[in-house]
């Protein structure tokens, strides 16, 4: 495997880390409030809405790792399979780090427009990744004639 190969595939492992923490983070919220009956398991079968805020706030930077992750994992393998070059492992680590950040924000203070511009950032570095691998398949297909 090539060094930016292996720096992309790190950069993914620690997006998927992002999410495996928060899930573990909202066991460590849920289970308590259940076990010691604060929060019966009736008022949450069907609805998020009797949680606390707190958990409110991880449950939902945890839902969205699935949002914008997912096109950002659909890149990596692009870039992978098309041969990862340095461009794309910048642009991967500034949007986990961007996620990162979102995610802290998101979690704990919430501070809307901080936790808009993470988002706005990493989602700029997101269309960055896939303009740039579409450049590389035209130009590939342009040298292919």
């Amino acid at each position: 495997m090539s060094a930016p190969a292996a720096a992309l595939v790190a950069a993914a492992l620690l997006q998927g880390a992002i999410a495996l923490v928060l899930l573990w983070i909202l066991g460590a919220i849920r289970v308590p409030l259940v076990a010691s009956g604060k929060m019966p398991v009736a008022q949450i079968a069907l609805s998020r809405e009797p949680w606390p805020e707190h958990e409110k706030r991880v449950s939902n930077a945890f839902d969205n790792q699935f949002q914008l992750p997912l096109l950002f994992y659909v890149a990596v393998g692009l870039s992978l399979y098309m041969g990862a070059g340095w461009i794309e492992v910048v642009l991967a680590w500034l949007f986990v780090l961007s996620r990162i950040v979102h995610t802290v924000i998101f979690a704990t203070h919430n501070r809307v427009y901080r936790r808009f511009f993470a988002y706005t950032f990493g989602y700029a570095i997101l269309c960055l990744f896939w303009l740039d691998l579409a450049i590389r398949l035209i130009a590939s297909l342009a040298g292919a004639r």
